[in-house]
């Protein structure tokens, strides 16, 4: 020990010892490495999916409406339970399977089964639906792309928009004189305005640099509505005639309630005045999944036009 302690100055000099290892700055340099290691792995297993099952995607989508149509049955079952008058889900269901099991009978004029109605009330909102959009479309252009004739018809389409469908019906009877075709006016007439405020719109929203450009390179009248108008107003279009749609097939009900004859609206009518409350039920839901069916459709086909726009 002596000859490891000398005196220097009179003053004990200490050996000067090794230097600890910096563990601390490994352990964190460590760390660092198994931290980026673990989120290399949890981003693998994400892209991956890791761990989750399949089925997650598809109950998330499924249980929701699982979950709103179990509570409307539950709603109905108790109102059924309060009220004598209004049947049960379960008899509604044995009921509507009777009535579906042949749906296209013929016994008459006015006893045809339901799909014989649904299928009147279809064709007339064929008709109807059409001629709106034959008309309100290119009308819709005109109004979009001209300011007098947007001060001319804006007045008269604000007054004539809110009219409930019922209001026009007597008209349509007195002018055609039968019930088809007044019907089919009524149709036309309540489905006219969403197709022509959205196209309008769409029009007026066309970024006015695409309009600069199509005046400086002098392109006809026609040139401007294929390859500047009909592209950027076509989601706009295509929103009004969702909406009409779905008008249309709202009114036809109510208009053959009070025309009579033959369609799902009468047949409506028909089974109230035999109080026969099971079958409007099923009539209620039926009106419902034709309508849902034409949205959707409609829906497919604007994602459908949207998409080869993209792609062109």
């Amino acid at each position: 020990m002596s000859a490891v302690m000398e005196t220097f100055a009179g003053k004990p000099v200490e050996p000067v010892s090794k230097p600890a290892p910096a563990s601390g700055k490994i352990n964190a340099k460590a760390e660092q490495a198994e931290a980026r290691r673990r989120l290399a792995v949890g981003a693998d297993l994400s892209k991956t999916g890791g761990g989750k099952s399949p089925l997650r995607p598809f109950l998330l989508a499924a249980l929701p409406p699982i979950f709103g149509l179990a509570l409307l049955v539950l709603v109905w079952q108790i109102v059924s339970v309060k009220s004598s008058g209004i049947p049960s889900p379960m008899a509604t269901l044995k009921e509507a399977i009777v009535i579906f099991s042949d749906p296209f009978y013929r016994k008459g004029p006015n006893d045809q089964g339901i799909g014989w109605n649904i299928l009147a009330s279809l064709q007339r909102v064929a008709i109807g639906f059409g001629l709106a959009a034959a008309i309100g479309i290119p009308l819709g252009f005109l109004i979009g792309r001209f300011k007098f004739l947007a001060g001319m018809f804006n007045p008269v389409i604000s007054i004539l928009k809110p009219v409930s469908p019922l209001a026009w019906l007597p008209i349509g009877l007195l002018v055609f004189k039968a019930a088809n075709p007044a019907s089919i006016w009524a149709i036309f007439i309540c489905s006219i305005w969403p197709m022509i405020i959205n196209t309008a719109v769409g029009v007026q929203r066309v970024p006015q640099d695409y309009m600069n450009v199509a005046r400086v390179l002098n392109l006809s009248e026609w040139k401007i509505l294929t390859k500047i108008l009909f592209p950027s107003v076509l989601p706009y279009m295509l929103t009004g005639v969702r909406l009409s749609i779905g008008t249309a097939w709202l009114v036809i009900v109510a208009a053959e309630m009070l025309t009579g004859g033959v369609g799902i609206g009468f047949w409506v009518w028909d089974e109230w005045n035999n109080l026969n409350v099971p079958h409007i039920i099923i009539a209620i839901f039926a009106i419902g999944v034709v309508g849902l069916l034409l949205e959707q459709a409609l829906v497919a086909l604007a994602r459908a036009f949207t998409y080869e726009e993209v792609r062109s």
